[in-house]
């Protein structure tokens, strides 16, 4: 009973596959009592939602808490120690926790969280698993053109060129114990080794760095590393170290309802136009397809799409088309309703 609980922190962009790779790890659970801690950015808890459903003896539906308040690390003393608090006092004690944090959320702080005193004496930061979507990365849709910014700077040297993903995306990366490159299926196998090399270089220290697709990794992998990250903050450098706080101003999200869809395809269709034209960064929700009974998950990032029907519509449950929208801060709200068709 003394013996602290173990607590794995999931990070990642948006769309990096972080729920995928929780739902894998509780369908290989090997006999671990886990309990879970879902993160939104969004009103629609989608994540939440997904892994409810694969409630079982490893992880009941009553050891899953949801918190749709955008960032974890931003209400640690409100939400996130009420929260452990809960699951801690569960008859029988989870063996683990879990933590997938919002796609916007910066780990740092919340691994320093573990070391106030009513949370260190009870739990210990067992490793940080950053999950990147390896396709994205190669892509370039978090590095700047250089030639771009040299031109802009010679043209107005006052201009600000923060990439506020960039930062995410590497404050993410810099606090890692494990980093997962997630989606390499979709990348070929000469640039995943050079996005690997990339990525070892980039930080300060050893990290583990593991291909996989669809999140499916060794769940002894990803829990018993035993980093004590609590004690190693030192080591896990941060854009935001100087700030004593920080927000999500460069990011807004809103959720478009629908109509029932008569055709899946055509949707899909329309979502990667609407993104393509606002630089929409994920589009994710459940959706009514006209004459069937299954409910129709849609999630996008960047122009890459996917659906698959979940589960049947409830009893008594509202058929509803509702998308959760991120993206950056400016993008005209009224325009991308009109383009998902609301």
């Amino acid at each position: 009973m003394l013996a602290k609980t173990p607590v794995t922190i999931v990070t990642g962009f948006l769309g990096a596959g972080k729920t995928t790779l929780i739902r894998h790890l509780l369908r290989h659970a090997g006999g671990r009592r886990l309990a879970l801690i879902i993160n939104e950015f969004g009103d629609v808890g989608v994540d939440g939602d997904l892994l409810k459903g694969c409630a079982d003896a490893a992880c009941p539906r009553e050891a899953i808490i949801e918190l749709a308040n955008g960032c974890i690390c931003c209400t640690v003393a409100d939400d996130f120690a009420p929260a452990v608090t809960a699951l801690l006092a569960r008859d029988p004690r989870p063996d683990h926790i879990v933590i997938e944090t919002s796609g916007l959320a910066l780990p740092k702080p919340l691994v320093k969280a573990f070391d106030w005193p009513e949370l260190r004496t009870k739990l210990t930061v067992d490793g940080v698993v950053a999950v990147v979507d390896a396709a994205a990365v190669v892509d370039g849709r978090f590095a700047d053109d250089p030639a771009r910014i040299a031109e802009q700077r010679a043209a107005d040297p006052s201009l600000d060129h923060d990439n506020p993903l960039e930062e995410v995306y590497e404050d993410q990366l810099l606090c890692a114990d494990l980093v997962v490159l997630n989606k390499s299926d979709l990348v070929a196998p000469d640039a995943l080794e050079k996005l690997r090399a990339e990525i070892a270089r980039s930080l300060p220290r050893a990290v583990k760095i593991a291909a996989t697709r669809e999140g499916a990794i060794d769940v002894n992998v990803l829990l018993g590393v035993k980093a004590a990250a609590e004690d190693d903050l030192q080591a896990r450098p941060s854009h935001h170290d100087a700030e004593g706080e920080h927000d999500h101003d460069d990011f807004e999200t809103f959720v478009v309802a629908i109509p029932a869809a008569s055709d899946p395809d055509s949707l899909i269709d329309r979502l990667s136009e609407a993104t393509k034209a606002h630089d929409i960064l994920r589009i994710k929700g459940f959706v009514e397809v006209a004459g069937k009974p299954m409910r129709m998950l849609v999630q996008g990032v960047g122009s890459r799409f996917q659906r698959d029907f979940d589960r049947p519509w409830g009893a008594g449950e509202l058929r509803q088309s509702r998308l959760v929208v991120i993206a950056q801060r400016g993008v005209d709200r009224q325009a991308v309703s009109a383009a998902l068709g609301a």
